[in-house]
């Protein structure tokens, strides 16, 4: 605690007021320790330092993952070269999945403050559009209606909304990023209306294709009142939901993309009757702290900005996760670190530019870290689901002719047939009429069924 303390006084982002007493972290968690995901680094990025000095110990890595959505909306168009030569936003998506009473809303207080001036500056715009819209609710049928207002851009939208709207704001926003901050992950359920026909699987279109560079999304309709436009999807979001109810909602896509492209974090079970966790205070000091990076985030427009120390850096993770892949022969972990490294890499890239385009070296750690962590809840969470979608599979591929004769040996008895068919999922009431065309068509040697016989295959068939 007093390294801690040291750590947070040598910055000159901040000041010793306001800052959290923990308790002895280790009584809250109901888990053994090898059952808690890999524990933060100490020391932090300043900017990520600044945004948990306010809370406790138990919820700082859970805020330290959930922040970035809300930063990433700052930037506008602005693209960093992936190691694969493809050139991405920072499109980052974040679910919270943790029991019920565990305290989920402790992100809320942090990405408040993150979304301060986009709020402020939605709030402006939103009032104009009211005020168009009480015009044309006082007009006639026939009288001339008010244009909509230009440069309507409202990026902290209303996760309750359909399609249209969703286009409409995305349209309007004019290459700035959407955001929305959800109390539950269906509240997406909404842009789907009814989640039948065309608009069935909507959601998770929009969330694999927010995350994919350079994509292409859009509507057309008939009505000459109806949004028709096709635009680029660039939407950040944070979504909270109990770890059962979040395993129910993608459980038929863990394996089709969404999953691999959100940022998952947790927050530990606390043992029954542990001490309530206190906040410090997100006061005028918090936000004179918080507003340089917010700056920096705001003044970076239109560029792709080359960062040599997080390619360094996501070089080396990729190597790390390459060796656990191989080592573990496991497939569903590989397939999750695809993604999860492009999603660690923009959160490099966004912690560089929020920092004035200056590496911190606590950057290294931390982004490591963050990379595992996300990789732990994936496979803590959805590994089961992955693995039973991905068997089904293999067995589907599976699901052809087999040559039963080639299942056996050169020389084989009556009770061998039988259990070649019934590992093959038939019954033994058809092994005398099979091993008989067997025989017709010239497939074994011998003339004669019979349980004692010893057959021998004919050499073509060998």
């Amino acid at each position: 605690m007093e390294q801690k303390n040291k750590s947070l006084e040598s910055s000159n982002q901040e000041t010793s007021t306001n800052l959290v007493t923990d308790d002895e972290e280790l009584d809250y968690y109901e888990d053994d320790e090898d059952e808690l995901p890999p524990a933060m680094p100490e020391q932090l990025p300043s900017l990520i330092r600044l945004l948990v000095s306010r809370t406790p110990k138990i919820y700082k890595p859970t805020v330290a993952q959930a922040v970035f959505p809300s930063l990433a909306a700052h930037l506008y168009k602005v693209k960093f070269r992936y190691i694969d030569n493809v050139d991405h936003e920072a499109t980052l998506m974040n679910v919270l999945m943790a029991p019920t009473g565990t305290g989920k809303s402790c992100i809320n207080a942090p990405i408040n403050h993150i979304m301060a001036d986009i709020r402020e500056r939605d709030r402006v715009n939103m009032d104009r559009e009211r005020e168009w819209r009480e015009q044309m609710s006082t007009m006639g049928t026939h009288k001339y209606k008010p244009a909509r207002p230009k440069n309507l851009v409202i990026q902290d939208i209303d996760p309750n909304m359909t399609m249209a709207a969703f286009a409409l704001r995305s349209v309007e926003a004019k290459g700035h990023f959407l955001y929305s901050q959800m109390n539950e992950i269906d509240q997406w359920d909404t842009i789907e209306g009814t989640g039948r026909g065309r608009n069935k699987g909507l959601k998770f279109r929009i969330m694999c294709l927010a995350f994919d560079p350079d994509n292409s999304f859009g509507q057309t309709r008939v009505s000459p009142e109806a949004v028709n436009e096709h635009f680029q999807i660039r939407y950040n979001w944070n979504a909270c939901t109990t770890i059962g109810k979040g395993q129910q909602y993608f459980r038929k896509v863990v394996n089709d993309g969404p999953v691999s492209r959100i940022n998952f974090c947790t927050i530990p079970q606390r043992v029954i009757g542990a001490s309530i966790p206190q906040f410090g205070t997100y006061d005028e000091t918090f936000d004179e702290q918080l507003r340089p990076y917010i700056q920096h985030l705001c003044k970076v427009r239109d560029q792709r900005v080359e960062c040599p120390e997080a390619t360094r850096l996501l070089e080396q993770l990729t190597e790390e996760c390459r060796d656990i892949a191989i080592l573990s022969q496991d497939r569903i972990y590989e397939n999750f670190t695809f993604r999860a490294l492009v999603i660690a890499y923009l959160k490099a890239s966004v912690l560089y530019v929020a920092n004035g385009c200056k590496w911190e070296a606590e950057m290294d750690e931390f982004i490591r870290w963050s990379l595992h962590y996300d990789l732990w809840c994936k496979m803590r969470f959805f590994y089961d689901l992955a693995k039973e979608q991905l068997e089904e599979a293999n067995r589907i591929g599976e699901r052809g002719p087999k040559n039963l004769l080639q299942q056996l040996p050169d020389e084989f008895t009556w009770g061998q047939v039988e259990s070649a068919r019934i590992d093959n999922g038939m019954d033994i009431a058809g092994t005398r009429e099979m091993i008989k065309t067997w025989m017709k068509r010239g497939y074994l040697l011998y003339d004669r069924v019979s349980v004692k016989t010893l057959f021998r295959k004919e050499s073509f068939v060998r």
